[in-house]
């Protein structure tokens, strides 16, 4: 493992290239600095006050919005406030609760695995280390990044379909498996940037960077974007 004083020094301390940058590195930390600029403020948008609540959120967030798993999540929560109670629940109640997220029955399973896990093997707390998080039933490494990112404000850089679309469209890697991209931008960027990278280039893909037809015209990144769809001649004149 590369020692923490060969990590990529803070952002701030690094000056903006004045030409547009070649390398996968430039092009991640220059992308870095102005999703900053741009979501300075940026958040998880899955409603939670604690690790326990964010870990049960990400597990529902499969395959559905974090907007709808934040209408479920006040109800079973108050249900079930603890992980304690969470591992003891009635599977058929909570599989009534989270229905509406979609496929309420596996999550059923993983929640209640996740948390007896919890309560087994970990006192009752949610772990902070990644290799623990994701020995938990339902917790793979981007629900272990999430988890390590925002609710315990450690390094981790959880790779979602919206991190793996912009590090293609954006040329930060080549690799189609999130593990590989997760490993290839975490050695671009400093530990302590990763998690709000992450959750940047997520609100980015939500709102400009979109699937089937990315708005370009609003991007702060077009500029320096080899897939960008504008005309040369605009995208010159924009530089």
């Amino acid at each position: 493992m590369r020692a923490e004083a060969e990590s990529p020094p803070p952002l701030s301390d690094t000056p903006r290239p004045r030409t547009r940058p070649r390398s996968p590195r430039g092009r991640t930390r220059e992308v870095a600095r102005r999703l900053a600029e741009t979501y300075p403020d940026a958040l998880c948008e899955l409603d939670h006050t604690g690790p326990y609540e964010l870990i049960v959120a990400t597990i529902l967030s499969a395959q559905t919005t974090d907007a709808l798993v934040n209408t479920v999540t006040p109800k079973l929560f108050a249900r079930y406030p603890t992980v304690q109670d969470l591992a003891g629940a009635d599977p058929g109640d909570v599989e009534q609760l989270i229905r509406p997220t979609g496929f309420y029955q596996n999550k059923t399973k993983s929640l209640l695995g996740m948390a007896g896990a919890v309560v087994e093997r970990f006192g009752g707390e949610v772990p902070s280390a990644l290799e623990d998080l994701v020995t938990l039933p339902g917790v793979g490494r981007k629900t272990g990044n999430v988890v390590r990112s925002v609710g315990f404000g450690l390094p981790g850089l959880p790779v979602d379909t919206h991190v793996t679309r912009l590090a293609h469209r954006l040329a930060l890697s080549a690799h189609d498996d999130p593990v590989k991209i997760e490993l290839e931008l975490n050695s671009y960027l400093p530990p302590r940037d990763r998690g709000d990278f992450s959750l940047r280039m997520i609100l980015h893909g939500r709102r400009v960077c979109l699937a089937r037809a990315p708005r370009c015209a609003e991007c702060s990144l077009e500029d320096i974007c080899p897939s960008s769809t504008l005309p040369r001649k605009r995208r010159q004149s924009r530089r």
